[in-house]
């Protein structure tokens, strides 16, 4: 191996740690640079094979690897490291629970971020193709899919299979991939006025004020989802109010390698939340994804901006705030329902936060509930699971979770991403329903 020797340094014992992201230097996009950081990763991760079943990116490259001339990455063409590129969806498990050469280790070795750079590299190069820009384009699709009459036609094509096979051959969605449904009734639309206001109690870390971040999913696809946790947090006495007016985290154009439209999202977002953090607001987003674009993504790619840093600071996944505000004394428990036993997906994206399982904690404070968590890719990834070439590879890497949760037999299965629940809702291919923690903890309170 080309690799230097191997050795660890005091400063191994260290948590990991993430670099800023060099994505404004002219030599983040040399691809010939890339290419040699390429083999330089790869040859290590060849030589480690602990990631092998987190997704599809790491047998793709130790295949590669196996079927070369040489048994080594210096035998596998570097046209053929977009192989590996292309089914990385940079959900940063490799990092956060497998590799053991990440920063402060001396190879240095960050599969995610590098796999982040060959996709704006690829992007910058080629562009994308209509799909991608469609599927990643959830802001303009979700407000065109929700005019009146064309989201019961949206809706009613998702679900013909001759419309779906047509579909497919045009724009290479799979026939078979489960679409989200869209909704004219948003959750904007819905809720209006959020005006109740409570006072925060002073020497806590929250402030009992929340400005709800309800990302495009959360507003065309899944209304329900907000207005869940809408009741918890009023339940639990705590202001919520919805940010004025928001874009897309920029998660979708993330994973496409179109870094300026992340930097067109950030510029339109991060000034509005910084304005609620100012107003002593904190942030909470209802999906994994949005709260980690703030929490770590922006933030590593704008590492000196204060507002940028102010709102990493302030945002929360859901489970998190509440298991902060259990902490506080400040989280009513008048559960009404227990729950049973719950198979709990533990969403990617969720637990690279290092948060730990809030949701688990916070249900399992539910009389008569059990909380059984499932920490596995589901493989969705938002468009993944969608992609004609991918949707069945996919479906393989779910495969595990639907199992867990069959065995089970549970009363309920849930995950904190909606996408993933409704990907193992249909890997479970039965009458069954997943259901969002949220959604449980709404019903355990009765209200």
């Amino acid at each position: 191996m080309s690799t230097p020797k191997q050795g660890y340094r005091e400063g191994n014992l260290q948590a990991p740690t993430r670099h800023a992201l060099q994505w404004q230097d002219a030599a983040f996009y040399d691809e010939q640079e890339l290419f040699t950081e390429l083999e330089r990763i790869f040859d290590i991760c060849h030589g480690c094979r602990r990631c092998v079943s987190l997704c599809h990116a790491f047998p793709t490259l130790f295949d590669l690897v196996d079927a070369s001339a040489t048994m080594e990455v210096d035998g596998v063409a570097k046209q053929d490291y977009w192989k590996v590129v292309e089914h990385c969806y940079l959900c940063d498990l490799c990092y956060m629970t497998k590799c053991p050469y990440v920063p402060p280790h001396e190879w240095n070795l960050d599969f995610p971020h590098v796999m982040l750079r060959a996709k704006a590299v690829k992007f910058k190069n080629q562009g994308a193709s209509v799909r991608d820009k469609i599927l990643s384009a959830t802001d303009a699709v979700g407000k065109f899919a929700g005019i009146p009459i064309v989201v019961q036609t949206v809706n009613t094509v998702n679900r013909m299979p001759t419309m779906r096979k047509a579909i497919q051959a045009v724009l290479g969605v799979h026939e078979n991939a489960l679409v989200p449904d869209y909704h004219h009734d948003t959750l904007r639309k819905r809720r209006p006025d959020l005006a109740r206001v409570v006072s925060a109690k002073a020497g806590t870390q929250t402030k009992g004020k929340v400005a709800l971040f309800i990302t495009c999913y959360g507003n065309y696809n899944e209304p329900q989802l907000g207005e869940d946790l809408i009741a918890v947090l009023q339940h639990n006495e705590i202001e919520v109010r919805l940010v004025d007016k928001e874009q897309c985290c920029g998660m979708p154009k993330l994973e496409l390698g179109d870094l300026q439209a992340v930097d067109r999202a950030k510029q339109a977002n991060i000034p509005q939340l910084a304005a609620w953090v100012d107003a002593g607001y904190d942030i909470i987003a209802p999906v994994p994804s949005c709260v980690l674009m703030f929490k770590q993504e922006i933030p590593l790619m704008y590492p000196a901006d204060t507002q940028v840093q102010q709102v990493k600071s302030a945002i929360y996944d859901p489970f998190e705030y509440l298991m902060l505000r259990h902490k506080e004394g400040l989280l009513k428990t008048d559960f009404h329902q227990s729950l049973g036993h719950i198979a709990y997906h533990v969403a990617c994206h969720q637990r690279v936060q290092n948060i730990g399982l809030k949701t688990r904690d916070v249900l399992a404070l539910v009389p008569d509930t059990k909380v059984t968590p499932i920490e596995r890719c589901s493989g969705h990834d938002g468009t993944y699971a969608v992609k004609q070439e991918y949707h069945e590879i996919a479906m393989k890497i779910a495969k595990p979770i639907v199992n867990r949760v069959k065995e089970m037999q549970p009363d309920h299965y849930a995950s904190d991403c909606p996408i993933a629940g409704r990907h193992i809702q249909h890997g479970m291919d039965d009458a069954s329903h997943t259901e969002h923690p949220i959604q449980l903890l709404r019903k355990a309170y009765g209200i």
